[in-house]
């Protein structure tokens, strides 16, 4: 899928959108992004007992087995080895998300370097994108991690 994209959605916005348990959370300032990149905070809405809410995650899977979060973690994969990979195949099974966001860029390569194309609805509606998402947890200090990834990709 992407490698960068944007989300100028309001929090009003959002929570019509995906119907989120608004007297859990209270509203948000969500700022317009127009360049997120991976390993920046995104927010993400997942289904927990019914509910749903908007969770900010790190964009880059870190799965709940992981050794070191400063490892490189991935941030998409191929729709041919997410079920198989024990990168995703944990994640694909039990943690999906939906990723809200505006637009997203793809680049094409060219004799002067790579050219980004911006890619949204005509009317400018929202897109959702799919995602899976896990909890990795320092096992030094405890801390929780949140993170997700994008949705599988054909090569």
């Amino acid at each position: 899928m992407c490698g960068r994209f944007t989300n100028r959605l309001t929090w009003r916005e959002i929570v019509a959108l995906y119907r989120l348990s608004v007297p859990v959370q209270p509203e948000r300032n969500l700022p317009g992004r127009y360049n997120i990149c991976p390993t920046d905070t995104i927010d993400a809405v997942v289904e927990r007992d019914g509910k749903r809410d908007l969770v900010p995650m790190r964009w880059g899977l870190v799965p709940w087995w992981w050794k070191n979060k400063d490892t490189p973690a991935t941030f998409n994969a191929r729709a041919e080895t997410v079920t198989t990979k024990p990168m995703f195949r944990d994640a694909f099974k039990r943690k999906r998300c939906l990723i809200p966001a505006s637009g997203y860029y793809e680049w094409q390569a060219t004799p002067t370097g790579k050219q980004p194309y911006y890619f949204s609805t005509e009317n400018g509606s929202p897109l959702t994108i799919a995602g899976l998402w896990d909890e990795w947890r320092d096992i030094e200090t405890g801390e929780p991690l949140k993170s997700c990834m994008m949705p599988p990709t054909s090569s």
